[in-house]
């Protein structure tokens, strides 16, 4: 099979509007054009956009090459509701926005002329999604070149059989009868297997390697498999690995206990949209497992082949998920109408896409599907779980429910309607939250506790206990007070935290090590995204000038690193939580202590790590220091200010006045020995805007992020500096740029951002090779950097 790039040399246009067509290369977010507007029937899902539908053309020169050959075109992921269109002929539609799709255009290529593909994607059937989903091509595109005798499209699936004795079963499938070569080589390259068999179009091959190179988190080692079929050939990366569960281990990859340090992510790229770069999705996974996580969860769809691979070379374990909601709708035009007819389609497409990839581990068919507390639904449940055995019997499957509010929707409270929702549109103004914007905004304003509660009462064993009997691995959403007394009750459970708070941290990884059933948790979210907009955001005005979450909001602000990348706060608090670090510092931005910010159950804190609030001297200053230790003393410029002791949380606060200088924390034993200390020092009066690039040369298809920072002359970030930076762009083009803050009035298709806490953030695609240069400019001051191409 022969793969070509198609993702250059398109143009694309509003529906209806082709006169305004442009020009353009994919992965392509189209949503990022649409106005923002107070009226928009999105609302707080997407961030307050008019969705609108858009059109993608582009060229096709038939190679005559491609002659009595099959021709087809490969869509890793279009938003949605997708129509694709050969010289005007159609040859396919395709519904769920988060699946691939293959299109067979052999038999509409014209080599005398010019095609014309055109792919048009409705969208403006809005509210469809919970949170941003983009629109339009925002996953890349190949066109696929097969003789007339080949492999099948993801035909070619290895399995492990025996990880000790490196014994592995590959499954081929071919559209003919022939002869069939298949050979591994290892992760130097060197070919350590091969076998030639004659096959009737579906053959099974015993392999053996010895002495294999395992696949884990900590050694993600991956071998190839190429299989030759008369002129066809095919390639794939895979990893030799057991996923097993055991009541005394848990969760075991090759039969050693792997505890789950997860983080919940959506699709988006931060201010890239949903435009779904490889080199963006690397980046993502790389920030996340360089923070301590060592495992996502697909929140709440299928990942894309770019998350897999990250994963795949990174050793980041993935729960891949299926859908948001099953027959009941959360949106009035989500995919609740065609989850029970398509789910078995759907299914074959997941699994296709991840079968090989050692990353996947467990499989989810939903988020917070109330119909678990329905016999309807906990059938569907059974037969889903059934379905996706047969597919794929080497992974468990789980589904996260929401345990409290699977009983309130089974009481008829914030169960979506379409009368309701028709309310919702004829009357944005004052406007009734249902389904889970009813839940967040609930969560919100009782807090975290009250969800937690909740889900201790005893009728919600009643409204689970069917739907986790008919799964794998029990998706506790928000239930870690139910763990042991359900691990007593239910000796043969499995406990997941699919959903969980920061501030559990500490208490997950106490009851984990005693209990092996609970096998992980999966904080919201690891990373912050676009849409439900403010769910996890504690703002203040001078950011956020309206707490309502209207327009203006953009991101859920709920995320352990924020939307630009960067670790925050609670990430350090994480960190020691989790064991990998000693220490952590930070501070309650002091300028802003004890002001009214907007509220949310999600946040466990907004402190950052800075000591530079010059200005406030003698204002109230609230420290938080984390660390696993008897005790935390903290110091000012030596002066030492108190002493805090453990209080069953690796938490310890701290309130004092706020003065220019050193700040130092201590942890310390039982016996006084000193176990780790951390230091944050004041910003110099002197600001300066600094240009920050990720990376310092840039390879084939990475992107250019560069960090914008106002700092002190040695990189201090000075968080209360705030101004606008404009930026211009040679040897690149500049795809984003903004700013983390969850309410952005900007676009971030502008060349001008405001900054958030003293930070913004630009991406710039390169132009072939090509040296990059950035001149940034504003009132505090004009800087330049150049990243060698």
């Amino acid at each position: 099979m022969k793969k070509i790039d198609f993702n250059n040399n398109w143009i694309c246009y509003q529906k209806g509007k082709r006169e305004s067509a442009f020009a353009l290369s994919l992965p392509h977010d189209a949503m990022l054009l649409d106005k923002k507007d107070s009226k928009s029937v999105c609302g707080v899902n997407n961030g307050w956009i008019m969705v609108n539908d858009y059109v993608y053309e582009k060229v096709l020169k038939a190679d005559p090459e491609w002659k009595n050959k099959n021709i087809s075109l490969y869509f890793e992921g279009v938003y949605h509701k997708a129509k694709v269109y050969i010289n005007n002929v159609k040859k396919a539609y395709h519904h769920y926005g988060y699946t691939h799709f293959m299109v067979d255009i052999t038999d509409e290529i014209d080599f005398s002329k010019d095609n014309i593909l055109r792919v048009e994607v409705t969208n403006s059937d809005q509210p469809n999604s919970r949170w941003y989903s983009g629109t339009g091509i925002y996953r890349p595109v190949w066109l696929e070149v097969r003789p007339k005798k080949y492999i099948k499209p993801f035909g070619l699936k290895i399995k492990t059989v025996d990880f000790r004795k490196g014994i592995l079963e590959l499954s081929v499938k071919t559209n003919a009868a022939g002869s069939l070569k298949a050979e591994i080589f290892d992760p130097d390259g060197n070919k350590v297997w091969e076998k030639t068999v004659v096959t009737d179009g579906d053959c099974r091959i015993k392999a053996g390697i010895d002495k294999p190179k395992l696949w884990n988190s900590d050694s993600p080692d991956l071998y190839n498999c190429k299989v030759t079929f008369g002129e066809d050939s095919f390639e794939e990366k895979f990893g030799i690995r057991e996923v097993s569960l055991t009541k005394d281990k848990g969760l075991c990859i090759n039969g050693k206990r792997k505890l789950l340090l997860g983080a919940c992510i959506h699709h988006d790229e931060g201010i890239l949209g949903a435009a779904e770069y490889d080199f963006a999705a690397y980046r993502k996974i790389k920030i996340l497992k360089d923070n301590g996580y060592n495992a996502v969860r697909s929140a709440h769809n299928p990942c894309s082949e770019a998350v897999l691979r990250a994963c795949d070379e990174l050793g980041m374990l993935v729960m891949d998920e299926y859908v948001d909601m099953w027959y009941m709708h959360k949106t009035k035009y989500d995919y609740a109408t065609e989850v029970e007819s398509n789910f078995a389609e759907d299914f074959v497409d997941m699994v296709d896409k991840d079968f090989n990839h050692p990353s996947v581990i467990i499989y989810s068919t939903g988020n917070e599907v109330g119909e678990s507390a329905q016999e309807r639904g906990i059938k569907l449940c059974a037969r889903m779980t059934e379905e996706l055995h047969r597919l794929d019997p080497t992974r468990p499957v789980s589904c996260g429910i929401n345990i409290f509010f699977n009983l309130l929707s089974s009481m008829g409270f914030g169960v979506y309607s379409d009368k309701k929702a028709e309310q919702e549109a004829a009357d944005t103004g004052k406007k009734k939250a249902v389904g889970s914007e009813f839940f967040n905004n609930l969560a919100g304003l009782l807090g975290a506790d009250f969800m937690k509660w909740g889900a201790s009462l005893y009728p919600c064993d009643l409204k689970t206990k069917g739907a986790f009997a008919a799964m794998d691995v029990a998706g506790y959403n928000y239930g870690i007070k139910r763990y042991e007394h359900d691990l007593k009750k239910y000796p043969d459970r499995y406990i997941l935290g699919s959903e969980t708070f920061c501030s559990d941290a500490y208490k997950f990884m106490k009851l984990a090590k005693k209990n092996p059933r609970i096998i992980g948790d999966f904080v919201w979210s690891g990373i912050d995204y676009l849409g439900e907009v403010g769910v996890g955001s504690w703002e203040y005005a001078d950011y956020a000038p309206d707490f309502s979450h209207g327009k203006g909001w953009v991101a859920a602000g709920s995320g352990r690193i924020d939307l630009t990348g960067k670790p925050l706060a609670e990430m350090s608090y994480t960190r020691v939580a989790f064991g990998i670090d000693k220490i952590g510092l930070a501070v309650v931005p002091v300028c802003y202590t004890d002001q009214k910010h907007s509220p949310s159950a999600w946040k466990m804190s907004n402190a950052m790590e800075s000591w530079s609030w010059r200005g406030c001297e003698g204002a109230d200053a609230k420290v938080e220091v984390y660390a696993k230790a008897d005790h935390v003393s903290l110091f000012l410029n030596k002066k030492k200010l108190g002493t805090k002791r453990f209080n069953g949380d690796c938490k310890f606060v701290f309130k004092t006045k706020y003065h220019d200088g050193e700040l130092r924390a201590v942890a310390f034993d039982g016996a006084g020995k000193k176990l780790a200390e951390k230091v944050l020092r004041t910003a110099s009066e002197e600001t300066v805007l600094t240009l920050e690039p990720e990376n310092k040369r840039l390879e084939k298809n990475d992107l250019a992020y560069i960090r914008l920072k106002f700092t002190d002359k040695n990189g201090i970030v000075k968080p209360m500096e705030r101004a606008e930076i404009k930026i211009e762009v040679e040897g690149g083009k500049l795809l984003a740029f903004g700013s983390a803050c969850p309410y952005y009035i900007k676009s971030y298709l502008s060349d001008t951002a405001d900054t958030y806490y003293g930070e913004a953030l630009a991406i710039v695609k390169p132009e072939g090779g090509k040296k990059v240069k950035i001149n940034a400019y504003s009132r505090i001051g004009n800087a330049e950097v150049e990243i060698e191409g």
